[in-house]
């Protein structure tokens, strides 16, 4: 399982929720408190809003907790919403492509989770993508399939929160249809430029841990909580989705 943090308010550092907490996302790369797998040195990913439309990424496939250029752009770009993910492979191999953030036009996507039985499921969800998406296919991970697919719903003038839900729904029919008893598991969060929604979901209601904090100026949401404030954080409910927006904070079923 992964890790990811989210952020949206005021712009910042991105050090100051990625590097600079005791309990950092650099840290919960080498030492995760509430994951199944410790450590997560399977590459690493950012992404963040700047003065254009479409959202900067780096990507790089050695542990954040050993790369200087990270702490380095961290300490130097400041961005109003921003995301950033430490990844620990369940499938797919260890290469930038399969690395969170995934984008694609003004959005940004990391996800936390899996789905059961995704070799049995992959062609034909593969199969289920317009061609201009599958061209945008560069990895082999559920994760940028999923989000693949919840674009071409955002194509097909679905909302964020009904794109995802579809996405849900699509999958977990095609997982019983084919009989797979392993869970479908969700911890994810997508962004537009202008809002984040981050969903915390599963099928066996063992969705992968969200929380969120408000932070001064905005709001920070992470797979744990950043520090010692742990009483500050706020644990996101199953089956639930929490929209973040300059003016609005909302808490919503998935």
């Amino acid at each position: 399982m992964c890790r990811f943090l989210a952020y949206l308010g005021q712009p910042i550092f991105l050090e100051d929720l990625v590097c600079k907490p005791r309990h950092s996302l650099v840290r919960q790369s080498l030492r995760a408190v509430e994951a199944k797998t410790v450590t997560n040195g399977d590459g690493f990913g950012v992404g963040w809003y700047g003065e254009r439309e479409t959202p900067g990424v780096y990507h790089e496939v050695m542990p954040a907790w050993s790369d200087e250029n990270l702490l380095s752009l961290c300490a130097n770009v400041r961005s109003g919403l921003f995301f950033a993910h430490v990844r620990a492979a369940t499938g797919g191999g260890i290469a930038r492509q399969n690395c969170h953030p995934f984008h694609y036009g003004p959005y940004l996507f990391i996800h936390n989770g899996q789905i059961g039985g995704y070799a049995q499921l992959r062609r034909a969800m593969e199969g289920a993508l317009p061609d201009h998406l599958y061209e945008q296919r560069h990895g082999a991970t559920d994760s940028e399939l999923l989000f693949l697919l919840i674009v071409a719903g955002l194509q097909q003038g679905l909302d964020p929160l009904t794109a995802v839900r579809t996405v849900l729904r699509q999958t977990e029919d095609a997982m019983q249809t084919r009989g797979i008893a392993a869970p479908l598991r969700f911890a994810a969060a997508l962004a537009d430029g202008q809002r984040i929604w981050a969903f915390r979901y599963a099928s066996d209601d063992a969705a992968p841990t969200l929380y969120l904090k408000p932070q001064p100026g905005g709001c920070a949401i992470a797979s744990e909580p950043l520090g010692d404030d742990t009483e500050a954080w706020s644990a996101i409910g199953q089956r639930q989705v929490m929209l973040l927006s300059q003016d609005r904070h909302e808490l919503l079923p998935i």
